[in-house]
């Protein structure tokens, strides 16, 4: 039995769903190893892409609820503060990513992908601070540019490289 998915409908469940699942999986291949985890970023990678090919609503829905439905079935990341300063992340990434890639005229992959990856991080940086002051703890400046830039530089090249290949791939494909 083949599924035609040039059906919309059939591919707006199928795909988001297939990149949660891939959200929740791929950290495995860094041994669920926080370290390498905020080195590789596996998490980030499906979200991006759910944003790229599937649009902003689906990028925005999946980026906020993967970091939840995995400390939900895995156990990592801890839910509170890690998922909902993830959760800010990601969702920034999905939506930004797929808004920009499908507002601009001719789709630049690229930019949308830098400027998603800076707001993202913004985000993240903006979240992290609050929930740690909250707790009476300091995010200074330095462990901002050290986790959203320095400690992440070969995930950030990795999605550089790999989701604009991706990508075009797929579209290929369709």
């Amino acid at each position: 039995m083949k599924i035609n998915l040039s059906n919309n409908k059939i591919q707006n469940i199928v795909l988001p769903a297939l990149f949660l699942c891939i959200g929740v999986v791929l950290p495995f291949f860094t041994g669920q190893i926080k370290e390498i985890g905020d080195t590789l970023l596996p998490m980030h990678f499906p979200v991006m892409l759910c944003g790229l090919i599937c649009g902003w609503k689906y990028g925005f829905v999946v980026g906020l609820i993967l970091p939840f439905f995995r400390a939900v079935t895995v156990g990592m990341p801890p839910i509170y503060p890690n998922a909902v300063w993830m959760a800010s992340e990601l969702a920034t990434y999905g939506f930004v990513s797929g808004f920009l890639y499908n507002a601009l005229a001719s789709k630049r992959l690229y930019f949308s992908l830098l400027v998603s990856m800076v707001c993202g991080r913004i985000v993240w940086g903006i979240t992290k601070a609050v929930l740690l002051g909250v707790a009476g703890k300091a995010f200074a400046f330095e462990a901002f540019i050290a986790g959203a830039l320095i400690d992440s530089l070969p995930g950030i090249l990795l999605q550089l490289i790999l989701i604009p290949l991706i990508v075009k791939l797929i579209k290929i494909k369709q």
